[in-house]
């Protein structure tokens, strides 16, 4: 085997690899975005513990169905570039998803999401998620109303019977 193909043939059993061993991956549409656009977001995904890299189509398509994710294929045409986390599910999708609401230009195209397919509805509905902090916060609100309406109406009860007994 020729050193070219060798070369090609481990470049494409890395990115497999990184299909394989990554909780989430976004791949995305950079055309339009400036040379300083696209560091600042390699610099923002790199902050959040994200890999992100670009590479040729043909090289991402045979990795996708190395690693059996076959649905990713299609969105695979034209100028991709290719975000993998290992850390965090949310991680990618988030650091993208606002980068994309400043820069139209970027666009979100599909995901894999723990080892499955996510269309691009799907990541940006990860990426609008709350954090973590967040969620806790919503569920902590969530369960004390009852116990706040309670000593509410405790109190109206007891501020009722003093007005009568006045």
């Amino acid at each position: 085997m020729s050193k070219v193909m060798e070369s090609k043939q481990q470049l494409v059993d890395q990115i497999a690899t990184q299909f394989k061993e990554s909780v989430s991956t976004v791949v995305v549409d950079y055309r339009g975005l400036t040379v300083a656009e696209m560091t600042e977001l390699r610099k923002n995904l790199r902050d959040a513990g994200v890999e992100f890299r670009v590479y040729k189509n043909t090289m991402t398509r045979r990795a996708a169905e190395k690693a059996e994710l076959t649905e990713l294929n299609e969105f695979l045409t034209g100028p991709n570039a290719v975000a993998f986390s290992n850390e965090s599910v949310i991680a990618p999708a988030k650091v993208i998803y606002n980068f994309a609401k400043e820069h139209e230009a970027l666009e979100i195209k599909a995901g894999v999401i723990e080892g499955t397919f996510a269309p691009a509805e799907d990541v940006n509905a990860i990426a609008s998620l709350p954090s973590k902090d967040g969620l806790v916060s919503m569920l902590l609100s969530v369960l004390q109303a009852p116990v706040r309406n309670f000593a509410y109406a405790v109190k109206a009860i007891g501020e009722e019977k003093e007005n009568e007994e006045a």
